[in-house]
């Protein structure tokens, strides 16, 4: 049986809450125990109540300090300790436990990834952006702790169910797995009307507004990418992308004598939480099932990089090292919103990314001393400003 201590950091987002939802099963099916130490959300109310009453947390925190006596007045009477606010979810963070899933979306989940990385724990990681912006620091702060990080993207989590742990000189390339999002097919002349509910609609993953904007520009490979060389110690020339519709091979690691490891399974993202949480160990829990037979065949091709220019501009940003993938991250946050909120036509998104970058470039962008997360941080302020500027000039000129 399992049996973990944890906090989930961002338990009222679609992660969170399929983590919580494994949790469960886990417990009914007799195959887990779990003990939650903290629960955290960022606006919903209403939902964080009722998940605190459902696993009676030590402590539950709302990253929006306005709504801290509307959870209050929810937990009233509970003996939950009630928290609001960033500082608040970084001390939440530092608790001790066995396992802590950090699904907090955007740059806004660093420090508390960041503050989790230093309690010597097992790391679920969901959030991008602490890998891209600090993923050599962040690494090593784990290590030294004592914890591990175990990927919980469903790319990063294959690949680690096959990568030989202790062993990386076995391997000779990783290669993602893309499913190409909408506009696999699309003419490029036909992408410049594309609306942002165009964008959202991804043939195969249910996922938030603006993740699937990345997918549908590739700019999230991009970043998958990066975390993959940080994650793996790999060089961005041993990593290849593959676009592959059916998104059934969720990535797949070359070794040096020939052999190609894949992890496969139906798109769903309770498969890869799973295995982290269970990890070392697997977990029971109704999965759907993988039927090869009436599926009939799978098709791979190469990413079109005229079409998704982002995902050249993240390798590019992965080669020059520095502050290019932080750059690069904050940007295409910046220009992703910029495009849902209808101020940025789509294929401008890498335009802005592109133009951040020679930007920040030119202005010497460079990370300062002291905590990484801290320091990444204060990059990613720089960048955006940059990159709204970028943005409100190109909306401008449209």
């Amino acid at each position: 049986m399992i049996s973990r201590t944890v906090s989930v950091l961002g338990s009222t987002g679609s992660v969170g809450t399929s983590t919580l939802d494994l949790m469960a099963a886990a417990e009914e099916n007799g195959s887990g125990r779990f003990q939650v130490e903290v629960l955290t959300g960022g606006s919903n109310v209403a939902l964080l109540a009722e998940q605190c009453r459902r696993w009676k947390p030590r402590l539950a925190v709302i990253a929006n300090e306005a709504k801290r006596a509307d959870l209050a007045d929810a937990l009233s009477g509970t003996g939950i300790e009630v928290g609001a606010g960033g500082e608040a979810i970084v001390e939440a963070a530092s608790r001790p436990v066995d396992w802590v899933m950090a699904s907090i979306v955007g740059a806004a989940g660093l420090r508390s990834a960041w503050a989790a990385a230093g309690t010597g724990n097992t790391l679920a990681l969901a959030n991008k952006e602490s890998l891209v912006c600090c993923g050599p620091a962040l690494i090593e702060r784990v290590r030294s702790a004592g914890g591990r990080i175990i990927p919980v993207d469903s790319e990063h989590s294959a690949i680690f169910q096959v990568f030989p742990q202790g062993a990386p000189e076995q391997v000779s390339k990783l290669v993602l797995t893309a499913s190409g999002g909408p506009f696999r097919r699309t003419p490029l002349e036909s992408m410049r009307g594309i609306t942002p509910e165009q964008a959202v609609a991804h043939p195969n993953w249910s996922m938030g507004a603006k993740i699937s904007v990345d997918s549908a520009s590739m700019a999230n490979k991009g970043l998958e990418l990066i975390e993959a060389a940080y994650l793996f110690d790999m060089p961005q020339s041993k990593i290849d992308v593959v676009v592959h519709p059916e998104s059934i091979i969720h990535s797949l690691v070359e070794y040096v004598d020939g052999s190609t490891l894949a992890q496969m399974g139906p798109p769903d993202m309770k498969t890869p939480i799973a295995c982290a949480l269970a990890w070392p160990t697997r977990m029971p829990w109704p999965a759907p099932k993988l039927d090869l037979a009436s599926m009939g065949r799978l098709t791979f091709e190469a990413p079109d990089l005229e079409r998704f220019p982002a995902l050249g501009l993240a390798r590019q940003s992965l080669e020059s090292g520095g502050v290019a993938p932080i750059v690069f991250n904050a940007a295409n946050e910046v220009a992703a919103f910029a495009f849902l909120d209808r101020r940025l036509a789509f294929l401008n998104i890498a335009a802005v990314i592109a133009e951040t970058l020679e930007k920040a470039t030119g202005d010497g962008l460079v990370m300062g001393s002291g905590n990484a997360a801290e320091a990444a941080l204060a990059v990613d302020r720089q960048a955006r400003h940059i990159a709204k500027g970028v943005v409100m000039a190109l909306d401008k000129a449209a």
